[in-house]
């Protein structure tokens, strides 16, 4: 514990003299929040990470205790390093959830879901228990997490996507801009998977784009964009 402990302290020390208050403005004309944000770029959190765990991958338990200090830290980029280093494995169901609720920023969100949650063991049972929430970005994580299934599920059967269009469709008339472009991303992933769900996910998107629904509407004309796009692009290969 005191190992993982000094390890979590050299990452904060080395964050914090990378601060770069430049940075934190500029992040903040994307929408990232500044609460406790040092303007340190996930490219060099990543480095740090790599660096501090280099030769200790395989243990599990200590990556787990260093990533929970880094999260309790409250750090904007710490918390991402948090997501990057902990073991999926060893992630609860109450730990995914009071990150969650801690989440204040969409790269935040979007950093956990795609290198911890989706590799954990209740990726799905999220997926589909948070669609349903109105926290914010915990709604956004259901979707980026749908997302994340999709690219990188490969061996899952199209049946295992089916419900998460049906969660698309349920919860596209949300108008909130980090939840709606959540539930976009995770049409377009589940349509770009190919086969019976390019067709069932293309069906929603022209559904969705003649919905009277301003946030239903615009998901589903960019999406029903792209995956036309994505099916030409197919074909063209093809010959």
């Amino acid at each position: 514990m005191d190992d993982a402990r000094a390890t979590c302290s050299a990452l904060l020390a080395a964050l914090r003299e990378r601060a770069d208050p430049a940075n934190v403005a500029g992040m903040a004309r994307y929408g990232i929040s500044s609460e406790g944000t040092l303007g340190v770029t996930v490219a060099e959190a990543r480095a740090l990470v790599k660096e501090a765990c280099a030769g200790r991958r395989r243990e599990g338990a200590w990556r787990h205790e260093v990533a929970a200090c880094l999260w309790d830290s409250g750090v904007h980029e710490a918390r991402i390093m948090a997501a990057i280093v902990d073991e999926p494995s060893l992630v609860t169901r109450e730990q995914a959830e009071a990150w969650a609720l801690d989440v204040d920023s969409w790269d935040v969100c979007d950093q956990l879901c795609s290198n911890l949650l989706r590799r954990s063991p209740h990726a799905w049972e999220l997926a589909h228990g948070w669609a349903a929430r109105e926290e914010l970005f915990v709604k956004r994580a259901a979707f980026v997490l749908a997302a994340q299934l999709a690219v990188h599920a490969k061996d899952a059967p199209s049946e295992e996507f089916v419900p998460l269009l049906a969660l698309v469709r349920r919860e596209s008339g949300d108008g909130r801009p980090m939840v709606r472009k959540g539930v976009e991303w995770a049409l377009r992933a589940i349509g770009k998977r190919g086969g019976r769900l390019a067709d069932e996910a293309l069906a929603l998107a022209d559904e969705l784009a003649a919905s009277p629904e301003r946030a239903a509407r615009t998901t589903g004309r960019n999406a029903a964009r792209e995956l036309r796009e994505k099916a030409a692009a197919t074909r063209a290969r093809r010959g």
